[in-house]
């Protein structure tokens, strides 16, 4: 026993590896030495070392790690009445501009992510948007966006030679190397069946709002940016 040194130790401290012989030797190496004996699920551990009891304590930590982040998202917050007014506000100004918006329920990924907003002094929309570059493998997050900017507006930053970011630019090189006139901005149209998946072209020259007029819209726009010169399996309503 390493707290009395005096008789044959029978336990082991989880957390710091010590051992005891007795109960009242580990009450008294807890109390010595500041230990509350929980394992450190976190604590380092040599590839040389590791074992199966390793990998499944960490699956298992992951596992808790992943309830209590749904735990959190599914929080009380969530559900109240000041967040559901909200919601309904943001759909019913959205019905007044000829969208139908559409929001999942609390727990969806698309739910958490959503941060569009209507401001009422402005009178209007700032939405959340995602860019899809299908020939590049690139996906790109936009948060804020006005609805009266334009989509070639929206576009600059990323497929303009002149404008675009130098790095985004080099990940887009396929895009900006392309005329513009070959740029096509498709939506993907909501509510059909899986084998009948059909795209809207969007008119680049026209603002965010304009586009999504008449259209049903899922928490948020997803942009899919293509070339006409590539072939794509994305088949525009009407061809």
């Amino acid at each position: 026993c390493e707290t009395c040194s005096k008789e044959e130790a029978k336990y082991r401290c989880p957390r710091c590896m010590k051992y005891s012989c007795s109960l009242l030797c580990v009450k008294k190496h807890k109390l010595t030495q500041s230990c509350n004996g929980v394992r450190d699920k976190t604590a380092f551990v040599s590839i040389s070392e590791f074992t199966d009891l390793n990998l499944l304590s960490d699956y298992r930590f992951l596992e808790d790690v992943g309830r209590t982040a749904d735990a959190a998202a599914r929080r009380c917050t969530m559900h109240s009445p000041a967040t559901k007014r909200l919601l309904y506000c943001l759909r019913n100004k959205a019905r007044g501009c000829n969208i139908e918006l559409k929001t999942l329920p609390v727990g969806f990924t698309k739910r958490r992510e959503n941060s569009t907003t209507f401001n009422s002094m402005e009178n209007k929309f700032y939405w959340h948007l995602k860019l899809v570059f299908p020939h590049c493998r690139a996906e790109y997050t936009l948060k804020g966006v006005p609805d009266d900017k334009t989509l070639a507006d929206i576009l600059k930053p990323y497929i303009d030679p002149v404008e675009s970011d130098p790095i985004v630019c080099q990940r887009l090189k396929i895009y900006t190397a392309s005329p513009q006139s070959d740029v096509q901005i498709l939506m993907k149209i909501e509510n059909r069946n899986r084998n009948s998946v059909r795209y809207n072209k969007l008119d680049a020259s026209r603002s965010l709002l304009d586009n999504l007029k008449g259209k049903v819209i899922i928490e948020y726009p997803t942009l899919f940016v293509v070339l006409k010169t590539l072939k794509n399996d994305m088949v525009i309503l009407g061809q």
